[in-house]
């Protein structure tokens, strides 16, 4: 596993280094935000203390409330990337700092501010000269709690499209790409542990007296110019001329396809493609990113499209199907789609080999009669579809035991371990290769068709015409098995989703690798 690992930082450093930056850039402007306002709302609690079991009260009920339900509340008011990002790590590093001012300060010695204030010293002069400085020590322990604890919890950052290292480590899980997911995480831990020694180093310089207060200046000066600089390039963009967003959901094959349409757009071109793959919550946060204009370009899925987004029950012939999909999401969304890339990947129920043999298991008729006994995982958003896991029990007169919630990435481990006995597949799962999975006959032809395709803005096809073209290339070139075969690649086999990309595009000859240079 060591030298697994060792070989992945050594050839993946290009993937990994710009993480590691979006990391330090997120983590330290939500260090910024919150020691600014952390600080001050604790003096203001020290010195007004009424104030504050209100204000300790509503910041330690915010400090309950887990990672994902926060991004949850903050992406219809703030939409996903950075600002959300930011915003739920600066509340979540609000308490250790506002509870440390506020300590800090009251376990100051009342017989030093008796004295002060016998000496004629003003309230301000208490406070920033006695107050303050004597609780420094217990102030800088919270900061360091706090800045360890955002670097480690930047992690969340990723489900949002932000970047960041939870990027390498939620791939790593999708992908069922262990070194990816241990390499993600050891950086993380190893920036947290870089960061809580720097800040004990400034700590105890700063407890040495022996040392100018001159020195002491400059190094402080050094410390928040860092600081700023890390805060500032994070929202520095490097002037564009032309620049369009494409996002993918969490998905092998939405990986490579994202790959595919940047390599094409920027191969054929002069316009720029910023990629953002694994976005956490697929349709139900990308659409809404869309319709902001946030993301410009993503692939869908017809079914998904139909049943998810426009909330239709009832689904027609595949060809009426599309062409009122198209018509409705001009008319209500002002997004169009261009072109379907060939595979239909549809939902399909997969057990083990040796639990089909044991039941004689085929067909969806003949889970039904056992289906009492066994338990069924999927992915969170299948159980909230309307054509999920309760549409698709009752028409199939399913009765599971028991529901697991699995994420995308690992259903096929808690199946082959006997966690689960079914699970929800796709039907160009790289993973259905595998001959001890075993894909049964939906006999009761309850799934529909779900072809991927691009939805692209109407007013980014305005502004480049071009894109159209390009984008039309993908129609039709994409078999069940060619997607199947490079989902295997990425997940099984372990290589870089853009290399899987790259290879296919130039065995169709729509590659030239001379332009890739």
């Amino acid at each position: 596993m060591i030298q697994e690992l060792m070989k992945f930082y050594s050839e993946r450093s290009d993937f990994l280094l710009p993480l590691i930056l979006e990391h330090l850039q997120i983590s330290i402007i939500a260090i910024i935000i919150a020691t600014m306002i952390g600080i001050a709302l604790g003096i203001f609690i020290a010195e007004n203390k009424k104030t504050s079991p209100i204000v300790l009260g509503i910041v330690s009920f915010l400090y309950t409330i887990p990672s994902i339900s926060m991004l949850g509340f903050l992406i219809p008011v703030t939409g996903i990337g950075n600002k959300s990002a930011i915003i739920a790590l600066s509340l979540y590093a609000l308490l250790p700092i506002i509870r440390n001012t506020y300590t800090g300060i009251q376990g100051v010695d009342k017989d030093i501010l008796e004295a002060a204030k016998g000496m004629g010293s003003t309230r301000k002069q208490i406070l920033f000269q006695i107050k303050l400085p004597l609780a420094f020590p217990v102030i800088l322990s919270g900061f360091k709690n706090m800045t360890v604890m955002t670097i480690a919890l930047a992690g969340i950052a990723s489900f949002i499209g932000a970047g960041g290292l939870g990027v390498a480590i939620y791939r790593g899980i999708t992908t069922n790409n262990i070194t990816m997911t241990l390499a993600g995480s050891l950086t993380v831990a190893i920036l947290a542990f870089l960061a809580d020694f720097l800040i004990a180093l400034f700590e105890r310089y700063i407890q040495n007296r022996r040392h100018s207060k001159k020195k002491k200046q400059k190094v402080v000066i050094v410390v928040l110019s860092a600081m700023i600089v890390f805060a500032a390039s994070l929202f520095y963009v490097p002037h564009k001329d032309k620049t369009i967003h494409i996002a993918t959901k969490p998905m092998s094959e939405e990986f490579v396809i994202g790959e595919m349409l940047k390599m094409l757009i920027e191969q054929r071109t002069d316009i720029d493609v910023e990629l953002t793959k694994g976005v956490g919550g697929g349709t139900s946060n990308i659409h809404p990113a869309m319709l902001s204009g946030e993301f410009d370009i993503y692939p869908e899925y017809t079914g998904t499209a139909w049943n998810f987004v426009l909330k239709e029950t009832a689904f027609p012939d595949e060809e009426t199907l599309y062409k009122q999909l198209v018509e409705k999401y001009q008319v209500q969304y002002q997004l169009d789609w261009v072109g379907l890339y060939g595979f239909n990947n549809t939902y399909g129920l997969a057990v083990t080999k040796e639990l089909a043999n044991r039941y004689n298991l085929k067909s969806y008729s003949d889970l039904a009669a056992i289906s009492s006994q066994l338990i069924f995982g999927s992915e969170y958003d299948f159980y909230e579809r309307d054509d999920g896991y309760k549409a698709m029990s009752e028409a199939n007169d399913f009765h599971f035991k028991k529901t697991v919630d699995l994420d995308i990435g690992l259903k096929y481990d808690a199946l082959r371990k006997n966690q689960v006995d079914v699970i929800i597949a796709f039907t160009t799962d790289g993973q259905l290769s595998d001959s001890e999975i075993v894909l049964l006959e939906d006999d009761q032809h309850y799934f529909e068709t779900y072809y991927a395709g691009s939805v692209v803005r109407q007013t980014v096809l305005e502004e480049y015409p071009e894109l159209k073209s390009v984008l039309m290339l993908m129609d039709g070139l994409i078999s069940e098995k060619e997607m199947a075969t490079m989902n295997y690649q990425v997940e099984q086999e372990k290589k870089n989703d853009k290399d899987v990309a790259k290879a296919f595009l130039q065995s169709k000859g729509l590659w030239e690798e001379s332009k890739d240079e």
